[in-house]
């Protein structure tokens, strides 16, 4: 899987880019962003891709289901994806989606290309 692009979706960040009343129900508005992913991938990227869903604070727990992986981040989401980036060795491509200016830069210093919500997120 080493060739097989790793993209690292900040949750919290996405889920927060559209006013849709996410904040009623963080839980269920990771669980919606998940099944998105599963069900349309990344678009405008072709060939596998492997999918980590990143959730933090009131939306820990939520499960894995076929085609994303769900990361709970013990502590700071942030931190939690900058180390996954971290861990990818053998010049593996990871695209990192979200708008968190400090997060783009920690996870870019790691070689990782960075996209916007929008970029799974209509």
């Amino acid at each position: 899987m080493s060739d097989v692009l790793l993209v690292v979706v900040d949750a919290a960040n996405v889920v927060g880019s559209v006013p849709d009343g996410w904040w009623r129900d963080r839980r269920g508005a990771a669980e919606r962003l998940r099944d998105r992913l599963a069900a349309d991938g990344v678009p405008g990227r072709d060939g596998p891709v492997e999918i980590v869903l990143v959730v933090e604070g009131a939306a820990r727990g939520v499960e894995s289901v076929p085609g994303v992986r769900v990361e709970s981040a013990p502590g700071s989401g942030d931190d939690h994806m900058v180390e996954l980036v971290a861990g990818v060795g053998g010049g593996r491509p990871v695209l990192v989606v979200t708008a968190d200016r400090e997060l783009r830069r920690r996870v870019s210093e790691l070689g990782a290309e960075v996209a916007g919500p929008r970029t799974v997120r209509p």
